[in-house]
């Protein structure tokens, strides 16, 4: 057994051991047991090198579940926790940590807390607070404010743990429509305000050169501006299954890192060169969309999963993914089970290493001759089918099958968290998805030059707009199919468990197939 896969099974031990305290809370007997068989296999039958392992593997799980506690513990011990619902006002300053949040008719605001008074005391404080407050006055990264208002703690609704979803940001406190100062202007990083900054104008160049759909479209997708898009417009991205590509998701972002990677190829460039076309395309794309912590995420999951492409070995790059992520769950154990775009990354990248041999050769392959006769013609009109739509063209199929290969791994999440499946997602998404960099790449290039000289802005607009165009088409057409998506409602988590073991040994039973079919067995 080599180093590298002796290291895999501690980091999915640890990982184990995240998942069994987010959803199942051991005991301390658990833990002692497991900590003490541990380090028996690791002392007494030090000599049997597969018992040492499974003692190592034995202490991941619990370094794992401790690393858990640890975190609820943390959650427990904030500061400003403790004043959640005591129905006092309270006055905090802090700073506004990360680009505002802007709805319709109200404004969220990520505040980084630095003092908080109460009852006639002030004292230093190091916690984060996320306020609500009317669409006006602005405010802007970096302001320092003076809020006035009363701590609750975050909902949890029935079918949604928002007070889960802020936790993984570190925030567990809420303040609604408080009394606001702004004490203090550019008190945030200067670089990333420079960030926030051009992506404001780049926003107002996208919203003054097109006109919606396509504007909203082309602002969610490239700025992850997601309040322009309308409640129509996202039912029909809902029922189309291409929802995805309006959000700066951990799917979007690896479904775009391998089209960038297959295009840098298409376009002549070596497999080396291709890598760092796509890293650099992809670094600018999280930049430019304000370089939130999913992103970055999503990034370093893509980054991996291309610099696996670049080696020629995506069994290996499998393994770094892995590792990867212990690094960020030992950092953040909450991303586990309340980050969906986290789980989406993960499960994106590990389905396209995986399945995309498989739908590769599916799509090109023809139809076995010595098959029955309906089963002829059912693998004749795929290939057929497949042929025609992607004109034989090998990088359009390499996109087709990384696309394909991507929704059947994240396909359950997806329908555990929003309980809706669209049964004509994998048509939709491979009319679509192949002509994502084109879009964002000619979005960039016209918003950019709308910046500098806004006639010009407009006349380069019209790529973008002709391709954003037929996006909407599609979209229009397939989500007018009658059953063209089923709703579910709400499913069990033991439903994604079970899809997940059944995806798991079909995955396996494919990969010891095709390594028999290597042998020549």
């Amino acid at each position: 057994m080599t180093a590298s896969k002796i290291l895999l099974y501690f980091c999915l031990s640890f990982i184990g051991g995240i998942f069994l305290n987010s959803f199942f809370a051991p005991s301390i007997i658990f833990l002692w047991l497991g900590l003490t068989s541990g380090l028996i296999l690791i002392s007494i039958f030090r000599q049997y090198k597969k018992a040492v392992i499974i003692g190592f593997c034995l202490l991941f799980l619990v370094f794992g579940i401790w690393r858990y506690q640890i975190a609820e513990l943390g959650i427990k011990n904030n500061e400003l926790r403790k004043f959640n619902d005591l129905g006092e006002e309270l006055t905090l300053i802090g700073t506004i940590a990360k680009e505002p949040d802007i709805r319709e008719k109200s404004i969220k605001l990520t505040i980084k807390v630095k003092e908080i008074s109460h009852e006639n005391t002030s004292r230093q404080i190091e916690a984060r607070v996320l306020v609500t407050t009317w669409r006006y006055p602005e405010y802007q990264y970096g302001d320092k404010l003076k809020i006035t208002g009363k701590l609750e703690a975050p909902k949890i609704f029935k079918d949604f743990s928002y007070k889960d979803y802020l936790s993984k940001e570190g925030i567990y406190s809420v303040v609604n429509f408080p009394k606001i100062e702004l004490i203090e202007k550019g008190q945030g990083n200067f670089i990333y305000a420079k960030i926030l900054n051009l992506k404001n104008k780049l926003r107002e160049s996208i919203y003054q050169n097109l006109s919606p759909p396509q504007s909203s479209i082309l602002g969610a997708m490239i700025l992850g501006d997601k309040r322009k898009i309308s409640e129509d417009l996202k039912q029909k991205l809902n029922i189309a299954g291409v929802r995805h590509i309006t959000a700066i998701s951990g799917m979007h972002i690896m479904i775009l890192s391998g089209v960038l990677m297959y295009l840098g190829i298409a376009l002549g460039l070596y497999r080396g060169q291709a890598f760092y076309f796509s890293i650099i395309l992809l670094s600018l794309f999280i930049i430019m969309v304000g370089a939130p912590a999913s992103a970055i995420r999503a990034g370093i999951m893509g980054g991996l999963f291309l610099l696996g492409q670049k080696l020629g070995r995506l069994s290996s790059g499998s393994r770094a993914i892995v590792m990867a992520a212990t690094v960020m769950l030992a950092a953040n154990p909450l991303l586990l089970k309340s980050d969906v775009g986290f789980q989406l990354s993960f499960l994106a990248v590990m389905g396209i290493i995986y399945l995309i041999p498989i739908f590769r050769n599916w799509i090109s392959s023809p139809p076995p001759k010595n098959a029955k006769k309906f089963v002829y013609h059912l693998y004749n009109f795929r290939y057929y089918f497949f042929s025609t739509i992607l004109l034989k063209n090998p990088t359009l199929q390499n996109i087709a099958a990384m696309t394909l290969s991507a929704q059947v791994f994240t396909l359950p999440i997806l329908i555990y968290n929003f309980g809706r499946i669209s049964l004509i997602a994998p048509i939709t998404n491979i009319l679509i998805v192949p002509l994502l960099p084109v879009i964002m790449v000619s979005g960039f290039i016209f918003g950019l030059s709308g910046i500098i000289f806004q006639p010009l802005g407009f006349i380069l607009s019209w790529p973008a707009w002709l391709l954003l165009t037929y996006l909407a088409k599609i979209v229009d057409w397939f989500s007018s199919i009658p059953f063209a998506s089923l709703t579910l409602g709400n499913i069990h988590w033991i439903w994604l468990v079970l899809s997940y073991l059944i995806l798991g040994y079909f995955v396996w039973r494919l990969q010891e197939k095709r390594k028999l079919k290597f042998l020549n067995y």
